[in-house]
């Protein structure tokens, strides 16, 4: 019996797009069933690919602008325009992105978010209403602090000194309000939930993987912290301890109080745009997967929320992965799992060879699915 097949996979981090991933998919699930019906709906949940996903929804147009990169290196980046609603899209990851530097050159400490500053500039000036940004995948930890010394915003010590590396913040004493942007609406996609500080905050969680050692937390926490507490007093606001603050090195906190932005769960945007409650009544079975499902999975990213909900509408979800971390604490959310590593191949030849492995991987699930039941 055909089946209705909703492929969502997010991206392979480093190896796939979730283009390439769901193409993949596709291909070796058409092998063993191709009377099957499929649908394909590449997922981002705020990192990197966000754009194009959702600009690939929402039938947007691709921009360029002159900025710089996390260590102010002129670049040229790209950010997405939908002109019937007015709506700019804006992937973090494409100005300052830790994808966008070469490994291990800079440290976080000599990064910040400026450049992001022209992105949301050249928005404003296209008379945008409406933007959404994703922003993971950065290799910021600055909060938000260069984005808005872009716009104008001014940091200061006790000696009226501005401060100009976001390290010095441990001395601020006051905030000087910059240019306000004239955009309706900023809606920020965001993939975790963690606050700003403490020891599930920005640094200590996703600071290794960005360059931040062990030794580098005093420093950071007292600087992000810092800036916690002037923000408070200046705002009348504990905006720090709110969910999603500390996503992207503190970025979050810094779009919701300096640019009264709104933090959303990635994965609910993705979904309202992707009319996905309606892909989802038609489906007979989903295939979604990202590069490792592990813990992080299933704590508000998106192909653990997208496996969630599956459940709770009784439809069956196939998580694919390039490594399943937990399987017993996966197999909770998921109706089935399958890896490439370490039962179908060796680390090293999925990551030389992904789409041709991934492809081989939903070949075998194919085979063994029984299908719809009548």
């Amino acid at each position: 019996m055909p089946a209705k097949v909703l492929i969502i996979p997010d991206k392979f981090k480093g190896t796939l797009t979730a283009r390439e991933a769901a193409t993949a998919i596709a291909k070796g699930w058409k092998r063993h069933r191709p009377d099957d019906l499929l649908e394909s709906v590449p997922m981002s949940d705020g990192g990197d690919g966000f754009g194009e996903t959702i600009s690939e929804i929402l039938g947007a147009r691709s921009q360029i602008i002159k900025t710089v990169d996390a260590a102010h290196r002129p670049c040229r980046a790209r950010w997405w325009w939908e002109p019937r609603n007015k709506m700019a899209i804006i992937e973090s990851a494409k100005v300052i992105g830790l994808s966008q530097l070469p490994p291990g050159k800079f440290h976080p400490f000599a990064l910040d978010t400026f450049g992001l500053g022209a992105a949301l500039l050249a928005a404003e000036a296209k008379g945008a209403r409406r933007c959404l940004i994703g922003i993971g995948g950065s290799a910021t930890n600055d909060g938000g602090f260069g984005l808005a010394r872009a716009l104008g915003w001014e940091f200061r010590d006790c000696n009226e000194r501005p401060i100009t590396c976001w390290t010095g913040l441990k001395h601020l004493a006051s905030i000087h309000p910059g240019r306000k942007v004239s955009i309706n609406e900023i809606l920020v996609a965001v993939d975790v939930q963690n606050p700003l500080l403490g020891p599930t905050g920005a640094t200590r969680i996703y600071g290794p993987q960005k360059g931040i050692r062990p030794q580098d937390y005093p420093v950071a926490e007292s600087s992000l912290g810092r800036l916690a507490t002037v923000v408070r007093q200046t705002f009348g606001h504990d905006f720090a301890k709110e969910p999603g603050t500390g996503a992207a090195g503190g970025l979050g906190f810094g779009l919701k109080c300096f640019f009264n932005a709104k933090l959303e769960p990635g994965f609910e945007l993705f979904a309202k745009y992707a009319d996905l409650p309606r892909r989802l009544r038609n489906a007979d079975l989903v295939i979604t997967g990202e590069g490792a499902i592990d813990r992080s999975s299933l704590m508000g990213k998106g192909v653990g929320q997208l496996a969630a909900l599956c459940r709770s509408l009784k439809l069956s979800c196939i998580g694919l992965a390039g490594c399943v971390k937990n399987p017993a604490l996966a197999r909770r959310r998921f109706t089935q799992i399958a890896a490439l590593t370490p039962d179908l191949t060796t680390e090293a030849k999925a990551k030389a060879k992904p789409a041709y492995w991934l492809t081989q991987l939903a070949a075998v699930v194919a085979e063994e699915w029984v299908g719809p039941k009548s």
